[in-house]
Parts: structure tokens; C-alpha cells; sequence
């Protein structure tokens, strides 16, 4: 998509400046430019010359179909030359344009592979680091050194208006509830259970990042905040060629990943795999405070809680797929995929009671653990059909999807009295299952119109079934009983149907593109019961339209001034498990518990955008959100509980600014900033809340060329105080910086890195509205890490591949865990 709109985006330009250059306009040139394989030749580059005088030259690129046109040319002699990477040449012959309104139409032209070509320029060509998309931001990971050794969480913390809270919660433009898809597929997991999986994805394996505030209709409507579209490396290159990368890495802990990434294209079949292995040896130190008062406000009590967490886990990952062309119009292609993350985690902790005097009066120390092992794996099967030359096509996706999820806990508590002797003690085991399974069905079709005009259509279907479990046991004297207060099962089914309508169209210097969606949703859920508990279900059925709309328009003939404005609908369903109504322990004295009368939230999004070339965008942002899930915690007796609730309404609004440019040759400087405002109103369990708080986050990345195969890197970020509903977070900021030297004939690469040099990045702040309870948290996660790399390409490098990403099940997926 990025490649398609950056070219769309140049041929208007150059477009408009042939208007400005040409005098007494009488006639055009047009023609269609493809690939061996029929594909369109997008951002081909094209030149037209003038006969005899051949040294004037005018110049465009083809757009996101294979065409180009000339317009406003004088009578005469002209001819074609077609230029594109990794392709041989193509020079026409003498083009008559006569004195009249007739377009001279060109015959297709083919390109040809020119090996020899790309893999000159594989060494030298570079991409901006952040591209400008008209429904989109486009961040290239390709040169990042101080990506060597990280995980996709890392590198997402980095990304320009995305941010990542203590839990692992993902933010984006001032904004909760992003959907985040790997190669438009679901990541399975959300909340803790996302940052674990984003954790043991090697960074080594990203390609680019895509940040969508308002998607078009074609995707699903899932995703208050928008899309986050991590898409991996795919090698597009005939013949066998591999990509192997391997990094060890010291913080609290050692640890490693290793990646694999191997293609085969021959003829009109195209195997590719991409393989990973990784050891997350990782520590966090949680320090909770909670001070009790009266109505007087006199303090009568504190609670402090030192917890440590060591998890330790093992994550390998596999990708398979194959393509076919059963013709030159038709591909079809497979997908599987598969990881599994099997992990311990030993969390030991002390707990301290104090009277109003600061005294001692009870200790509780806890030896708790936690074992798991998740699994999840997917088919996908698809088909692209091209009707024609124009660009006409249908494509087909089918998929299955299943989640497992074994997780068993420990809690072994020890209650001390004030002198230290042992007093009470407690011991509890729990078995929680959870399998889900999504089926997915899509169909899309695309039209283009005379005039520059695109008209597509899609319909898609999804069932979701989930099966979540928690078998709870006392141990009293070596005795294992049931616990049938806490052992539950909980049920899921869930059916989306979904159709979408979109039109865009292009005139000189106006872009209009609108799209509308259609999604009726009809949910069961069923929570079994036991001997202290009986069956309780809930239907829920309902049905929502989503418009976007965007406008892009250019203020100059040149298009170096731009305006872009956009709108769009979202929604964000519960996750399943924040649907379950039983209690899962966290540990004695924290619980977290289900709603099944969560109601999905619903945001209205706009944005307005000023563009100077591609140096610097400043965009104003308005979003509002009814039904807000957010978390809750509140106090019952000595437990404290955590859920998920629907708040009421909240407003973020804002600007924010981005420059990228070359200070010097060796030198490219890029800086993202937002200045934003988020407040919050609704009813909590026992408070009203009414909060908002305006807070600032910058990130910048500078990219230095030193000669002779040596480069390196500086990145960093800076966030102010901010609120989300009852969480209110300290400032948090981070330097890091890498070294890169090519080696083995520019095919290799040494890298080494350092994240939060400084140790400067902590996860602190306040939990408000808990009555008469004031409470603090700060958490150290060991993000200060010295890492080195290594990282070699190997083989053919002729361009002829065809991309399938998307499958259609992001959305459902995107909510499996939590």
C-alpha cells in the first residue's frame, strides 16, 4: 500500500509541474507499464523527450495501476523511456503527437528482470526512515542499529505517537484501544499476554511499521485508536536467498534470539519461510505502596508490597508459505504459522503492614510461581484473481486461527506477627486453561473508473469460540481439596458479519477518498456452575456503521504544500477474557475479576494535517470516546480487584509535528512531538471520576554515515506526567545508541547496541479514586542492556514476488487474550 500511494503521489506531482512548464496545451501521451508476470509497475520512472532535441526531457512515474500520462504537449515528434529497479530499460519509438485533442495511447510495455541492476542497488539505495501516506505513517526499521537484539515491544516504544505503560498497554496518538496486527494477521494476545508475545519477536525479523489513526473500510472497524501494522521481512528476490541473524545481549539477565529467513522463487511457484528462536531471560521489581486514612483524613495504616519477577522463556516461531500461479491472472497461496512460548516465572514477595504510628504489625512473605506454555498456530488460504490489464482483481482468504493457553500458579503465603513468628499459612494451586478458535471468511474486489477512480467492495465473516477454565485447590496439611468458590468455566461464541463500500478519486490537486462499513455482531456467553454457584448466560446482539472519509488537497501546483483532513468510526469489543465473570488471583491481597456486561466503546476520530514536502507535517486531533473500557480498581474487605469497565465518555485532543530531514550528507535527523490532552468522566464502583491532564512526548532518531561501511545511530524519547482514567504515570525517558560496520562484501553486518544507557526509564506513578486509600507503584523492568549482533544476506536478488499479508481475522484474534 505505502509503495502504491508514495507513487501515486509523485506522478501527480510531476504531473503538475509539467502543467506549469508546458505553453499552448493541445495534446497527451498515455500508456501502461507491467511486469514480465503481468503486475502493474508501480513508481516506474518515465521520461519523455522531445525529437530531434532530445535534451528536453520530462519526467513522471507510473502510478498505483502501471499508468503514466503526459498532458499539455505541443504538436510534434516524442519518445518513451521506462526506467525501474531491478528491471532493464524500455525506449519507444518516435511518438506523433498532432495539433488536436487526441490522446496518443501507447501499446503495454514490458519490463524485463535486470539482475545485475537491483543488486547494485540493493548496496546503496536507502528509504526515508518515516514516510507520509495520505491514511497513514509508514516507519522503515531497515537501518536501524539500536533495533539489533530488541523485541517488537522495544521498537514499538519508539515509534512516533506510540507509548507502553507499566502492563504493557499500548497507547497511540493519546489514544488507548489500537488494534496491532503482524503482516495484517492478529497477535493473539492483548493486555500482559501481548507484551510477553511482541517481547519474544525478534526485532531482527521487522520490516516496516504502520501507523493508521483512521483505516480505510477496508479493514475492520476494531481499534478506537487505529492500527498498528507491524510487517515483517519478506524477501521479494527469484532464485534461493536467505537472511540469517543472530544477537546476545546482556541486561539483568543474558539473554539471546537467533532468526532465520529463507525464499525460492522458480517459474510461477515461490516458497517462503521465516524461522526464530529466542531466550527472554527477563527481571522486573514491582514496589506498591497503599496508605489507609479515616474520614478525617488521618492516616490509620500502610501497606507496602517488594515483589520480584524473573520470567524465564523459550520462543520458537515458524512461518511457511507457498504461492502459485495457476496463470498469468491467477495466484493462489497457503500460510501457516505457529510459535510456541513455554516460560517459568518465580515471583517472590514480601508484604509489610504498619499501624498509624509506622510500626510493624504483621509480614506476609509469598513464594508464589507461574508456569505456562502457549501455543498458537494458523492456516490461511488464498486466491487473486486479475480480470484485466486496469487493474480490476478479486481475491479470496480463509483461515483458521487457535490459541492455547496452559497456565498453572503456585501461591505459598507465610503471615508473620509483629515479632516475627509465624502465624498463618496459606496454600493455594490453580490449573487455567484457555483455548479459542476463529474462523475467518473474506472476499474482496476491486474497480477502476475512468477519471482516476477506484470503486471496492469486500464482505467478511468470523466465528470465535472460547473455552476459559480455572480449577482452584487448597492444600491443608498435605491435603489437596477443591476450591469450588473460585473454580469456574466460562463459554464464549461470537459471529461478526461485516460488508464494506469504498470510492476514491483523483483530480490535479485534490484526492478524495470514503469509505463505509457495515458490522452486526451476535454474542453468547455462558459461565458454568458448580457446587457453591449456579449456570449464568447472556446474549448479546447488535449493529454499527462506520464511515471514513479523507481529503488530501495540494496548495500549490508543485504539491510541496499539502492538506489532508480525515474521519473516521471505531469500536473496540471487550476482550473475551475481560468477559469471563471469575476471580483469578494475582496474589493474596490482588485479584482480577470479569464483567459480562462490558459494553463494546465506540470513538469518533478526525485529523487535520499540514504537509511541507516531505520535511515536516503538523497534524490537530480531536477524538471522542463513549462507553471507555478502562481498568477499575477498587477495594473489597482486604482484597484489592481489578476490572474492566464501561466509564462513560472521554476527549483527547491535540497537535503534533514531525521533521525529517538531512542536516548534513552523513547526517538524517528525524523528530516526532506531541503536545495532548486527555480527560476522563464517568462512574466508577464507589467514586465518581472527573480527571484530564495535558502531557508532552517527543522522539527522535538521528542516522549517522562515518565511511568505509561504518554507521551509527542515536535514538531517544521523553513522556511528561500523564493520567489514563485512575492511573496517573511519572515522566519516563530513554537514550539509546548503536554502531554498525558492513562486512563481507557489504552482505554483512556487525552491530552493537546499547538500550537506556542512562538507566533513566522507570514505570511510577499514582492509582487515585480508591476512597480512603492513597496508593503508589514503581516498577524497574532492567531496560538498560548492552547487545551484539550479527547479520548476513545470501543469494539471488531478482525482484518478482508476489506479497499476501492480509488474511482477514486481525480483528478477532487481536482480542484473544488478556
Amino acid at each position: 500500500m505505502k509503495t502504491k500511494i508514495f507513487a501515486f503521489l509523485s506522478a501527480w506531482l510531476s504531473f503538475a509541474l509539467t502543467i506549469a512548464q508546458a505553453q499552448a496545451p493541445v495534446g497527451k501521451i498515455t500508456g501502461l507499464v507491467r511486469e514480465v508476470g503481468g503486475e502493474p509497475a508501480i513508481a516506474a520512472t518515465v521520461r519523455l523527450r522531445q525529437l530531434p532535441d532530445t535534451s528536453k526531457i520530462t519526467t513522471t512515474q507510473t502510478d498505483i495501476t502501471g499508468r503514466f500520462t503526459f498532458n499539455d504537449l505541443k504538436p510534434g515528434d516524442f519518445n518513451v523511456e521506462v526506467s525501474a529497479v531491478g528491471f532493464k530499460g524500455h525506449r519507444s519509438g518516435p511518438i506523433r503527437v498532432s495539433n488536436g485533442p487526441a490522446a496518443a495511447d501507447l501499446p503495454v510495455i514490458i519490463l524485463q528482470k535486470d539482475a545485475l541492476s537491483l543488486n547494485q542497488v540493493e548496496i546503496a539505495a536507502q528509504r526515508d526512515v518515516i514516510e507520509q501516506k495520505v491514511d497513514r505513517t509508514v516507519v522503515n526499521l531497515g537501518a536501524s542499529i539500536s533495533s539489533t537484539g530488541a523485541s517488537a515491544l522495544e521498537v514499538l516504544e519508539r515509534m512516533p505517537g506510540v507509548l507502553i505503560d507499566q502492563s504493557g498497554n499500548i497507547t497511540f496518538k493519546g489514544r488507548t484501544g489500537v488494534m496491532i496486527m503482524i503482516d495484517d494477521k492478529p497477535t493473539y494476545l492483548s493486555g500482559d499476554n501481548l507484551a510477553n508475545y511482541l517481547k519474544s519477536l525478534p526485532a531482527s525479523q521487522l520490516e516496516q511499521i504502520e501507523l493508521m489513526t483512521n483505516p480505510p473500510a477496508r479493514y475492520d472497524a476494531a481499534g478506537n485508536a487505529g492500527v498498528i501494522n507491524i510487517k515483517t521481512k519478506r524477501i521479494k528476490a527469484a532464485g534461493f536467498n536467505g537472511t540469517i541473524n543472530s544477537s546476545v545481549g546482556k541486561a539483568a539477565y543474558p539473554f539471546t534470539n537467533h532468526s532465520l529467513a529463507l525464499n525460492y522463487r522458480q517459474g510461477k511457484f515461490n516458497f517462503f519461510t521465516n524461522v526464530a528462536y529466542d531466550v527472554r531471560n527477563f527481571y522486573r521489581r514491582l514496589d506498591l505502596v497503599r496508605r489507609y486514612y479515616d474520614n478525617n483524613g488521618i492516616q490509620t495504616g500502610s501497606y507496602t508490597e517488594e515483589a520480584y519477577f524473573h520470567p524465564l522463556n523459550y520462543n520458537p516461531s515458524l512461518k511457511l508459505g507457498v504461492d502459485y500461479d495457476l496463470s498469468r491472472k491467477t495466484t493462489i497461496g497457503m500460510v501457516l504459522t505457529g510459535g510456541i512460548n513455554t516460560g517459568t516465572n518465580p515471583n517472590p514477595l514480601t508484604s509489610t503492614m504498619r499501624n498509624a504510628a509506622g510500626t510493624i504489625d504483621s509480614t506476609i512473605v509469598a513464594n508464589n510461581t507461574n508456569n505456562s506454555k502457549f501455543k498458537n498456530g494458523g492456516i490461511n488460504l488464498n486466491m487473486l484473481h486479475r480480470f484485466d490489464s486496469l487493474g480490476r482483481s478479486l481475491s479470496f482468504d480463509l483461515n483458521y486461527l487457535g490459541y492455547d493457553n496452559m497456565r498453572t500458579q503456585g501461591f505459598q503465603n507465610t503471615a508473620f506477627n509483629k515479632f516475627g513468628v509465624p502465624a498463618v499459612s496459606q496454600h493455594i494451586i490453580d490449573t487455567l486453561p484457555t483455548h479459542i478458535n476463529i474462523y475467518t471468511a473474506k472476499a474482496d474486489y476491486s474497480h477502476p473508473l475512468r477519471g482516476k477512480a477506484t470503486l471496492s467492495a469486500g464482505v467478511k465473516t468470523s466465528y470465535v469460540n472460547t473455552d476459559n477454565a480455572a480449577y482452584y485447590y487448597n492444600i491443608n496439611n498435605g491435603i489437596t481439596t477443591v476450591d469450588d468458590g473460585r473454580t469456574n468455566r466460562f463459554l464464549y461464541k461470537e459471529n461478526i458479519q461485516a460488508a464494506y463500500l469504498n470510492f476514491n478519486k483523483e483530480w490535479k490537486r485534490l484526492s478524495f477518498q470514503s469509505g463505509l462499513r457495515m458490522e452486526y455482531t451476535n454474542a453468547r456467553g455462558h459461565q458454568l456452575g458448580n457446587l457453591k454457584g449456579a449456570d449464568s448466560s447472556f446474549v448479546n446482539r447488535y449493529g454499527s456503521i462506520f464511515p471514513t472519509a479523507y481529503l488530501l488537497y495540494k496548495l500549490d501546483t508543485a504539491g510541496n504544500h499539502s492538506l489532508k483532513a480525515s474521519f473516521g468510526r471505531r469500536i473496540d469489543r471487550p476482550y473475551y477474557q475481560d468477559l469471563n465473570p471469575f476471580v483469578l488471583i494475582l496474589d493474596k491481597y490482588s485479584a482480577f475479576v470479569g464483567n459480562p456486561f462490558l459494553r463494546p466503546q465506540y470513538s469518533n476520530n478526525y485529523e487535520l494535517t499540514y504537509s511541507f514536502k516531505k520535511l515536516i507535517s503538523v497534524s490537530m486531533v480531536y477524538s471522542l470516546l463513549t462507553d471507555y473500557q478502562v481498568e477499575h480498581d477498587y477495594q473489597q474487605g482486604n482484597i484489592f480487584f481489578a476490572s474492566s469497565i464501561n466509564l462513560g465518555k472521554t476527549i483527547s485532543k491535540g497537535v503534533n509535528a514531525n521533521l525529517t530531514f538531512p542536516p548534513a550528507k552523513w547526517w538524517n535527523f528525524s523528530l516526532y512531538t506531541q503536545l495532548y490532552q486527555n480527560s476522563y468522566e464517568g462512574q466508577l464502583k464507589n467514586s465518581y471520576l472527573t480527571s484530564a491532564r495535558t502531557f508532552f512526548y517527543a522522539t527522535t532518531t538521528s542516522q549517522l554515515a562515518f565511511g568505509k561501511g561504518w554507521t551509527g545511530e542515536i535514538t531517544a524519547f521523553y513522556q511528561s506526567k500523564n493520567v489514563w482514567g485512575q492511573f496517573a504515570s511519572q515522566a519516563r525517558k530513554q537514550v539509546n545508541i548503536g554502531l554498525q560496520k558492513k562486512v563481507l562484501n557489504n552482505k554483512g553486518a556487525i552491530k552493537l547496541s546499547a538500550r537506556d544507557i542512562f538507566r533513566s526509564n522507570f514505570s511510577a506513578g499514582d492509582i487515585t479514586n480508591l476512597g480512603n486509600v492513597k496508593a503508589t507503584y514503581r516498577n524497574d523492568n532492567a531496560n538498560r542492556n548492552v547487545i551484539l549482533g550479527f547479520s548476513y544476506n545470501f543469494g539471488s536478488s531478482a525482484k518478482n514476488q508476489r506479497k499476501h499479508d492480509s488474511t482477514g481475522a486481525e480483528a478477532e484474534a487481536g482480542r484473544a487474550g488478556n
